[in-house]
C-alpha cells in the first residue's frame, strides 16, 4: 500500500455554477461531473468542487458548516515569469489577492490568492525544486 499520497482533493463552494465560471476563466474545464459535483483531472490527481452542504452530509456531519481558508493549496511553475502570468490570470478571473508574487525569504518567489469561496492558493517558483517536463513535482532525493 502506497502511504504517502493523495488522490483526490475536494473543495467545499456556495455556489457549484460560479465556481466552475472561476476556474473556467483559468482554462480549468470538468473532466467530470455528476449532480453537484464537478471532478477536475489534475496530473496524477483529482480537484473536486462540491456544494458545501452536500459535503457536509456526505462527511456524514449534515447541517456542519464548513468553513475555508486553513489549508493552502499550491501550483508550482518553472519561472517567476509564469508565476506572474498565473496571479493576473486568477485576478481577471474573480480571484481576491492576498499577496502579489513577489522574492520570499527562503529563496523563491511566490504569491497567494482567494477564489470566490475563500480557498486560498499559492502560485510559486522554487528554485529548489524542479519540476518534470509534464509540470509534476518530486522534492529531491524522494524519488
Amino acid at each position: 500500500m502506497i502511504a504517502q499520497r493523495v488522490t483526490l482533493i475536494t473543495l467545499g463552494v456556495a455556489d457549484l455554477d460560479r465556481a466552475k465560471a472561476f476556474y473556467a476563466a483559468l482554462g480549468w474545464s470538468p473532466a467530470e461531473e455528476q449532480e453537484g459535483v464537478a471532478f477536475y483531472q489534475l496530473a496524477g490527481q483529482v480537484l473536486g468542487l462540491f456544494g458545501k452542504e452536500a459535503l457536509a452530509a456526505d462527511q456524514g456531519r449534515p447541517g456542519a458548516e464548513l468553513s475555508t481558508g486553513a489549508m493552502t493549496l499550491a501550483q508550482n511553475f518553472p519561472t517567476e515569469a509564469e508565476v506572474n502570468t498565473a496571479f493576473d490570470a486568477a485576478l481577471a478571473a474573480g480571484a481576491t489577492p492576498l499577496k502579489r508574487p513577489e522574492k520570499v525569504f527562503w529563496g523563491g518567489y511566490s504569491g497567494y490568492f482567494a477564489d470566490p469561496d475563500g480557498h486560498v492558493w499559492e502560485l510559486a517558483m522554487n528554485p529548489f525544486w524542479p519540476l518534470a517536463e509534464d509540470g509534476t513535482l518530486t522534492l529531491p532525493g524522494a524519488g
